[in-house]
């Protein structure tokens, strides 16, 4: 086919509400990508440029040009990357010169150039090529006689290109990028369009910017152009500007006292106050930033303090000496909330509430004095929205002060909070099922009481037939509750063993029954209810006493049974909504399937073991649909292909499930080995989804307890799938180390017969040892002590494993022998390094005793 014939009509097609055109379309773009991917998109950068094509035609080849350089998936990105560096580099350049003449001359909101010129650069600024380009994005701001439009679209390249692109490769290009953007945003900058994609640019390039912050010149300029930006009278201007705040906060946080007492505090107060919500959503945003650090800083100083070193950063108590400032301010905002509000859209009562939470948590006790009087004026206001506020004020203040000040506060609030669970407003109810959780959290006693619990227990129970957004509240106080009681069973029975009875089990049948039905309504996908009916329902089943047993038999059967009758509702499926609902329903039966199965005696999980393994191998084998990536303005042109994706959540809390079904039935597992190994080989093998390979390393571990030799016919296969998992660049980091465990597991399991598999092992596990990280990552640092810590288990079942008096223990340990002194300078490495864990000494401990 002609690449250079119909292309204009075919973006055009591409932008039609006709289905058959759009597919017409689309395969068009497909089959031309495929004959020449580089001179289509030669062609597409040619009609980006043309102002001549309408707006909308530009703005598509813009989308599919910009399609073929980015994808949101990281491998796929890098895959594009690769293929664009890898083009004809005149067609590179040609493409490149056109999109940044593209520049300025659209008349769209957004510049489809833009995008294409920072993608571009997202491939090439990394390989060190494109020298020239932030000198010349650069000129097109500062230039006095550049178009607005010029200058707008070049500050969203800008903006593209430093949201995308690792802040270190950026770092030494920071003082050009910081001269584009503060040209743009100064205040004598006629045009608002020019300033509000520069304050964006510059959100977007404030992680590479600390040697500029580190300046204190630079730093005061920097501070200055932003601080008159929150006073533009734009406010989508001033909401970035803010933006830019609440990050420099998180990011600087040590460099803003003399701004904070000059500005940001009178700054951000005022926003607070602000009119649009959108601006007073920031300035709370700020405080709750202001609290996020000085939690941080305060769990830094008591960990600096227990190595006795200083720590790198003070806290400056910015949030306990504004408490009397923001705190009155915040409990208004709370009770200016509408009942019309959408539940899922975050406005500025939602940020208050969680702010009111983040200075208890900073401040602890002299909140509570700030908070209280407000409780007891507003609690039984006539207008709902001071009720409702009044409540939330109470439950976010939980959590932070002395347990002991709070425990008569909430004591005397009981029996108003319990009344207020049949409150004619459904958002007041609500919020006093949150807060009864909260309770049940923080002063599990007192929910306990029995004073308040039967009364409490009614309401609650009563609560579960009310809206959707109250009975979702009230399952987790359910959760909490069930948790807080079985806790406090355990502790006043004096042993660890579980509890033979506590103080809900003579309301537990009655409980669980209610959230069975819960789970069941009909309106159960609104408000998140099904997921926290089921979730209710596994923590009661988890914190079951010895007397509820026979409840917890009764859930097993009736949780089984819904598994067994959705799996046949498979061929009713006919939406993606559907496939969505259904997997999410799935997930929940098999968590609730994993809670009970832990609770159920050894003699009774062989009766019902049979039902569940076969009610979970049809699930495995359903929950496996092709499907093609690259829909919405993700076009065909990116050559996706079908390929078997793994049902969201299912297979991680099937496989679950299957590990709780082999603990409750031990050896006997065996009898499903044969017909469940080429599932848990498929879920191994599957290490793009990282839980579900995680889930399922997890659960060969549990099969190597339990097993023994049973597993041997199967380890050359496992062995082999797990070697590959640990060699693939693409596997997550986080699965080495639990496939490094496993191998201690496998030895033990197999004992002399693991000597075949020695050789590759324990030079997997030499290598894994000399493992180096960043350690200013605390991430990486985390991460090499879960490897090393996973070695050293490794380690100490592959010994244990092969002690014996057969001549293949004799051979395997004399083996081993050659690595013990390996070993054992991996200990004393280990020993002398400072990042070292209590684990890893434990762990050190257990492979030389």
């Amino acid at each position: 086919m002609s690449l250079d014939v119909g292309l204009f009509s075919v973006l055009e097609k591409s932008l039609s509400l006709e289905k058959s055109e759009l597919e017409a379309a689309q395969h068009f773009l497909e089959e031309a990508a495929k004959v020449d991917l580089f001179g289509l998109l030669r062609q597409l950068s040619d009609v980006l440029v043309n102002v001549e094509c309408s707006p909308p035609v530009r703005m598509q080849a813009g989308i599919q040009l910009k399609n073929a350089l980015y994808s949101k998936d990281p491998a796929l990105k890098t895959l594009y990357q690769q293929r664009w560096l890898q083009a004809p580099v005149e067609s590179r350049e040609y493409i490149k010169k056109n999109c940044l003449a593209a520049l300025g001359t659209e008349t769209t909101t957004h510049s489809s150039a833009a995008q294409c010129v920072a993608y571009i650069a997202c491939a090439e600024i990394p390989a060190l090529q494109w020298p020239d380009l932030m000198e010349r994005l650069v000129e097109n701001v500062i230039t006095p006689n550049k178009s607005e439009a010029c200058k707008r679209s070049t500050l969203e390249g800008i903006g593209y290109i430093c949201q995308d692109i690792d802040p270190c490769i950026l770092a030494s290009q920071s003082n050009a990028i910081l001269t584009a953007i503060v040209c743009g945003m100064k205040k004598e900058e006629p045009s608002d369009s020019v300033r509000l994609a520069a304050t964006n640019a510059l959100l977007n390039s404030l992680e590479f910017t600390k040697h500029n912050f580190d300046v204190d010149n630079e730093r005061n300029y920097i501070m200055q152009v932003v601080c008159e930006s929150t006073q533009s009278p734009n406010p989508q201007i001033r909401v970035a500007a803010l933006q830019c705040l609440v990050k420099i906060m998180s990011l600087y946080y040590s460099y803003m006292e003399p701004y904070m007492k000059q500005a940001l505090f009178a700054i951000t107060l005022g926003a607070m106050k602000d009119s649009v919500p959108e601006v007073a959503l920031q300035g709370i945003e700020f405080w709750s930033t202001v609290c996020d650090e000085e939690i941080d800083l305060a769990i830094d100083v008591a960990e600096c303090f227990e190595k006795g070193q200083p720590p790198a950063v003070s806290s400056m108590f910015y949030a306990k000496g504004a408490l009397q400032f923001i705190v009155p301010i915040l409990m208004e905002i709370l009770a200016q909330q509408d009942e019309s509000m959408d539940d899922d859209e975050w406005n500025p009562s939602k940020a208050s509430g969680v702010c009111l939470m983040l200075l208890a948590q900073c401040c602890e006790d002299p909140i509570v004095n700030l908070v209280i009087p407000f409780v007891k004026e507003n609690i039984k206001k006539p207008d709902w929205r001071y009720r409702d506020a009044a409540v939330m004020s109470f439950g976010s203040i939980l959590e932070g002060p002395d347990p002991a000040a709070l425990k008569p506060l909430v004591e005397s609030a009981m029996p108003v909070i319990i009344e207020l669970l049949r409150d004619e407003s459904p958002a007041v109810r609500d919020t006093v099922a949150w807060t009864i959780g909260r309770v049940c959290e923080t002063l599990p006693e007192v929910a306990l009481h029995e004073a308040y619990l039967v009364p409490l227990l009614t309401g609650l129970v009563e609560g579960l037939s009310t809206e959707p957004r109250v009975a979702a509240n009230i399952c987790w106080a359910f959760s909490s509750l069930a948790e807080s009681a079985y806790d406090a069973a355990s502790e006043n029975s004096g042993h660890n063993g579980e509890p033979r009875t506590y103080i809900l089990s003579q309301y537990f049948n009655v409980i669980t029954e209610r959230l069975l039905a819960t789970s069941s309504r009909p309106d159960g996908g609104q408000h998140n209810l099904r997921n926290a009916a089921y979730s209710a329902l596994m923590a009661l089943m988890r914190s079951a006493a010895q007397d509820c047993y026979c409840e917890v038999q009764r859930v097993t059967l009736i949780v089984l049974e819904r598994l067994e009758s959705i799996i046949g509702l498979e061929h009713q499926i006919v939406s993606h909504q559907d496939r969505a609902q259904f997997n999410d329903l799935q997930s929940l039966l098999c968590g609730t399937l994993q809670s009970v199965l832990r609770k159920i005696s050894k003699e009774d999980a062989p009766v019902i073991s049979d039902k569940v393994m076969l009610a979970l191998m049809s699930m495995f084998r359903t929950t496996t649909t092709p499907v093609t990536e690259g829909s919405g303005d993700q076009s065909v042109i990116n050559g996706e292909t079908d390929k078997t994706k793994f049902s969201d959540g299912v297979q991680e809390d099937a496989l679950l499930a299957v590990s709780a079904l082999v603990e409750a039935v031990g050896e006997s597992f065996v009898k499903y080995v044969n017909d469940f190994m080429p599932i848990l080989v498929i879920c191994l093998r599957n290490h793009r989804e990282t839980q579900v390979c995680m889930n399922a390393v997890g659960l060969l571990g549990d099969m190597c307890r339990v097993l023994n030799k049973n597993l041997l016919p199967h380890c050359d296969g496992l062995i082999t799938i797990l070697m590959e998992i640990l060699q693939d660049i693409n596997a997550h980091k986080s699965l080495r180390p639990a496939i490094l465990s496993t191998f201690g597991d496998l030895s033990l399991a197999l004992g002399s017969e693991f000597w075949k598999y020695l050789p590759i092992v324990l030079e997997t596990l030499s290598q894994a040892t000399q493992a180096e990280v960043n350690l200013e990552d605390p991430d990486m640092v985390e991460y090499l002590n879960s490897l090393r810590t996973s070695c050293l288990e490794a380690y100490t079942g592959i010994i244990q494993g092969l002690k014996g008096d057969g001549p293949q223990s004799t051979a395997a340990l004399e083996f081993v022998a050659g690595h013990v002194s390996h070993i054992l300078s991996f200990i004393q490495h280990i020993g002398a390094d400072s990042i070292t864990t209590e684990d890893l000494i434990s762990a050190s401990c257990g492979l030389i005793g």
